[in-house]
Formats: structure tokens, C-alpha cells, sequence
């Protein structure tokens, strides 16, 4: 089989689809705007022309209306089985307006429950996009329902997990040099590992800081993530960062060895579509965890048996289930194993992948039967 994919090359998701299927042994294409590195050696890439080539936001925008001709251009060229869009903003506009069927589209969240709002014409381009689409997948059961009110045929739309690789992410022992150098070395820890956006609402968590360190004050909290609000988070933060660290990015393959410093990990985002993959990679590798209860959260956190699930922008909520994990180790382990299982069980990487190359199959073997 021979899959094109159309997706932000940035993306660990689109990297990881694009990967698995590489070494799966199918032919696999990657068009996007610009690359990154993490894709497997077998994956062919197709960076898209860029007018100004050193001022990438202008020539982004300078070079919308030739991109749509270019994807079509590379798709003659491939002649693939099927293409596969990544992100209905942009990726699947252009997918869409490429006239090439059949045509997977996924969905991830904020293309769904938040661009369209922005304008008439985003919505109306969204709905375009799901309209021309053969297939659309996504990570969340209330996301369906997102879909159909923008036109997209209930029918065509399938429950598809992003997914974690068990085997990556998985329970191990703490790393003492990489804990000795970020000053938390036998400190009980909170991570989190969500951009710093105002969408991810790290300062509940900041905000939390000051009333655990009240219960605790040996507690550590970890920051990885980067974002537009970075400068003021660390201000939010300054009269007590001897207990706060950021980390700014820290890469896919690092991150496991993060994940195994901490005892406890905090999402408070205002918005997911399913369950974010952070999250999912904590559970992955045996950690309580405490989410915001948005989305599908409470159908992966049990309150009371896996984590926490609390409202959005409590930060005194936070404080008092940060302070009772820390307090418990013995809960904090039996959380832990619970989540351990529920990600072998539910959203392994591998399993999510083998449903999508069933989905494929089906596709491909109908495109066949109708010429």
C-alpha cells in the first residue's frame, strides 16, 4: 500500500502514523510546509514551496494560494492508494481541494471545537473539508457529535486512538544524575508536561503551588512545555522558584526519563479532544494523575481509582489532591498500576495502528471494486 500523508511534520502523532507504517513495509509519503527531524529513514518527505523561504510566518501566508496546486502536483507524482490529512486546518483544506479520493481526514480538537468559531469562513471550509472526506477519525467519543453538527456524515466516522508506545512509555527506576541536576533529588514531584498556553491554564497549577507548599514544603513541581506565556508563568512563580522549575521543550525521546522523576502528574487544561497523549504517557508509565474534567477525561481517570478528576481553574481543588497523593505512597502506587492497565488495555499504539491499516484496507479494496 502506498499512503500519503498531509500533516504538520512537527507533530509526534503524524511522525508516529507516518513511522509505523513505514516499517509495517507500506510505501509512505509525507507533504507538509516544513520538516523536522524524528521520521523513519524509509519515509519519503515533501516540503511544500516557500516564496520567502527565510521568513517562514510571511511566506506561509504569501504562499496559501499556491499550495493547493503544489499538493496536487505532488500527488500525480506519488500516485498514491489513499491520502491521509492530519488536522482539518490547513492539512485537510488542502486534502480536500486536492479532488483525490479516497481521502482519510482526523480530526484532533481545537480544529473542531475552536476554529470554526472563529469566522464563517473557517466554518465554512471546515465543513467542506468533512463533506469531501471518505473517512474521519478521531480520539474522542463526545468529538463525534462535534463533527456531525459541522456537516460531517455520522457514518463515515471512526473512534481511532492517537495511542502511546507501551513499550517506550513504561514504569522504570529514577534517573538520580538527571533528578541531582534539576535540584529534586529525594523531593516528592509534580510534574507537568503541557504547552504554556492560556488553553492549558498552567496558572491553576502555579496558582496551587504556594497552598501545597504550605502541607509540603520540600515539594517540587516540573514544568516541561513552552508556549507565549512562559514569561509570565515564571513571574507568577518567582516568590517561590526555588520549588518551581521549567524546563521549556523537552523532546519525545526524553521525555520517559522525566516521566520516571515524578510522583504525581497534573493536566489542567481547559480544553481536550480525548485524552491528551502527556497525559496518556504518564498513565503509560505508572503515574496518579489529576485532570481537569473536560472531554473524555472521566472515561480514562476513574475519580478515586486512577487520579483525580477536578474541575477547571480550582486551584484549591488542585492543592488538596496534590497533597493527599504525596502524602499516600501507597495509593499514589495503586493509581499507578491501575493506569498502567487501562493504557496496555485501551490505548496501545500498536493495537490503534493495526484498526487503521484494517480501515485502510476497507478503502482501498472499495476505490478497487468501483473502477
Amino acid at each position: 500500500m502506498k499512503i500519503c500523508y498531509i500533516a504538520s511534520s512537527a507533530s509526534i502523532h503524524s511522525k508516529r502514523w507516518a513511522n509505523f507504517f513505514a516499517k509495517k513495509g507500506y510505501e509512505v509519503h509525507v507533504i507538509a510546509a516544513k520538516f523536522s527531524g524524528g521520521f523513519d529513514e524509509n519515509v519519503t518527505l515533501h516540503p511544500l514551496p516557500r516564496l520567502i523561504p527565510n521568513k517562514w510566518y510571511l511566506s506561509k501566508y504569501l504562499s496559501l494560494g499556491l499550495w493547493p496546486f503544489s499538493v496536487r502536483r505532488l500527488l500525480k507524482k506519488i500516485k498514491p492508494d489513499l491520502i491521509h490529512a492530519h488536522y482539518v486546518t490547513m492539512s485537510g483544506y488542502l486534502a480536500a481541494f486536492s479532488g483525490f479520493h479516497p481521502f482519510v481526514m482526523t480530526a484532533w480538537g481545537s480544529d473542531i471545537l475552536i476554529d470554526p468559531q472563529k469566522s464563517r469562513f473557517f466554518r465554512a471550509l471546515t465543513k467542506y473539508t468533512l463533506k469531501k472526506a471518505d473517512l474521519i477519525t478521531c480520539d474522542a467519543h463526545h468529538f463525534v457529535e462535534a463533527l456531525v453538527k459541522l456537516s460531517a456524515p455520522r457514518g463515515i466516522i471512526e473512534l481511532v486512538i492517537f495511542g502511546v508506545d507501551v513499550e517506550k512509555f513504561s514504569p522504570r527506576g529514577k534517573d538520580e544524575r538527571l533528578a541531582r541536576e534539576l535540584g529534586i533529588l529525594n523531593s516528592p514531584t509534580v510534574l507537568s508536561l503541557r504547552n504554556l498556553e492560556p488553553l492549558y491554564d498552567l496558572e491553576t497549577l502555579i496558582n496551587a503551588v504556594p497552598l501545597v507548599l504550605k502541607e509540603i514544603p520540600e515539594a517540587k513541581f516540573v514544568i516541561a512545555g513552552d508556549g507565549t506565556q512562559r514569561g509570565y508563568l515564571e513571574k507568577l512563580a518567582s516568590s517561590f522558584e526555588n520549588n518551581v522549575r521549567f524546563l521549556g521543550l523537552v523532546s519525545s525521546n526524553e521525555l520517559p526519563e522525566y516521566l520516571a522523576l515524578a510522583d504525581v502528574y497534573v493536566s489542567t487544561s481547559l480544553s481536550d479532544a480525548g485524552l491528551a497523549s502527556s497525559t496518556a504517557e504518564a498513565m503509560a508509565c505508572g503515574l496518579p494523575v489529576i485532570v481537569t474534567d473536560f472531554g473524555d477525561n472521566s472515561k480514562w481517570v476513574k475519580d478515586g481509582s486512577g487520579g483525580f478528576v477536578i474541575p477547571t481553574k480550582s486551584p484549591e481543588i488542585l492543592a488538596t489532591r496534590i497533597i493527599y497523593l504525596l502524602e499516600n505512597i501507597d495509593v499514589r502506587d495503586k493509581f499507578g498500576r491501575v493506569n498502567r492497565l487501562i493504557i496496555e488495555e485501551r490505548n496501545n499504539v500498536e493495537k490503534e495502528m493495526e484498526k487503521m491499516d484494517t480501515l485502510y484496507r476497507v478503502l482501498v479494496k472499495r476505490k478497487e471494486d468501483d473502477n
